[in-house]
């Protein structure tokens, strides 16, 4: 038996929304509400296997959050924490990915695992359609995801459990599938008019999907995401060989600043030359690891505070690839920092920036 049953059996939850007991009891349920469901049984076989990994992994995330406060238990950002365990685990143990419908795969699941709790709740939000769009716009980039799997996979979470106040939960769902059929989302991602509408709309600018925007950018600004030994110099020297390239590795080398340590330095010196850039309206690629929200939203809020029109690439090999790159380097990463750094991994979503790629190197 798999180490993560044991510990969704040892896992304890609210009596409040979970009579039926621990995590594994209400797994168990989930996965056989959804097996029975219609809309599981007129999938493909392939969304099928993405959603019942889904099911089975919604909760894994409970494990290493769940804390007894105030009286009863809690997991705080539970569904976050699972999507990133289901993200390494798929990547390291199963080696799954590298290729794009391997990636597909990987990513359906862990944007199913990141958001399954969010379609009861997504028409109490006074900005209910945006965040369905915002949501289905996964499916730019994980062309299997849809506000449709989500709400089965949400269906199922809610009937697979044992309490008395989740007498709506059906309701709720039912209407924030009707939404998303209204709003043209339900099973593909939303069309807008171009790129920049799309990231004004999704960064919650009073825009609509349709609305024809001025493109005022003044310059281009690329954003490089990817492990160690992804081959992001290699790429950069393809595609963007006529962009100034900002890079924290060469920053390094040039001013003998070592790599473990304290990093304030080498990035005031990047930002520094990013403002320089920006100032001068040049386009430029900007190549680090990125591998978190908050590392690429401050570089990327600086950019658009200067008007650039911003891309992000995500790029990624297989791991057994990954590693062998990374031991050719003259900067060879050691392999448990480049582990470390995949349990921290959030690829980009779509609405971080202008455009967003996921790349298969």
């Amino acid at each position: 038996m798999r180490p993560f049953v044991e510990s969704l059996k040892n896992t304890k939850q609210s009596p409040k929304y979970h009579a039926e007991g621990d995590v594994w009891v209400h797994t168990e349920m989930v996965c056989e509400s959804l097996a029975a469901s219609n809309t599981f049984r007129s999938l493909s076989e392939k969304q099928q296997q993405e959603l019942f990994l889904a099911a089975l992994f919604h909760d894994i995330g409970k494990a290493s959050t769940t804390r007894f406060e105030d009286g009863d238990w809690h997991s705080p950002r539970h569904a976050e924490v699972g999507a990133n365990f289901v993200r390494e685990m798929l990547w390291r143990e199963y080696g799954v990915c590298g290729e794009p419908d391997l990636q597909n795969f990987r990513e359906t699941i862990c944007f199913l695992v990141r958001y399954h709790m969010t379609p009861p709740y997504m028409l109490e939000a006074k900005d209910s359609e945006k965040r369905i769009i915002r949501t289905a716009s996964a499916g730019e980039l994980a062309p299997d995801f849809s506000i449709k799997l989500l709400t089965a996979l949400s269906v199922a979470d809610s009937s697979g459990r044992l309490c008395k106040e989740d007498s709506m939960g059906t309701e709720k769902h039912e209407l924030c599938a009707q939404l998303a059929e209204e709003l043209a989302c339900f099973d593909v991602p939303p069309v807008f008019s171009s790129p920049f509408t799309e990231y004004a709309y999704l960064s919650g600018k009073n825009v609509t999907p349709d609305t024809e925007l001025y493109n005022d950018c003044a310059c281009r600004a690329v954003m490089i995401c990817g492990l160690p030994g992804t081959g992001k110099d290699t790429f950069i020297k393809e595609r963007y060989f006529d962009y100034k390239m900002i890079s924290l590795d060469d920053i390094r080398s040039e001013f003998g600043i070592p790599p473990i340590g304290s990093q304030s330095e080498v990035i005031r010196i990047a930002k520094s030359r990013m403002t320089e850039m920006l100032r001068k309206k040049r386009d430029f690629v900007f190549n680090a690891t990125n591998i978190t929200p908050d590392i690429r939203s401050k570089m990327i809020s600086l950019w658009m505070s200067y008007k650039a029109y911003v891309r992000v690439v995500f790029l990624e090999t297989s791991w057994n690839e990954n590693l062998r790159r990374n031991i050719g380097r003259d900067d060879c990463v050691p392999r448990y920092v480049i582990e470390k750094m995949l349990s921290k991994l959030i690829p980009p979503e779509r609405f971080e920036a202008h455009e967003v790629d996921w790349i298969c190197v």
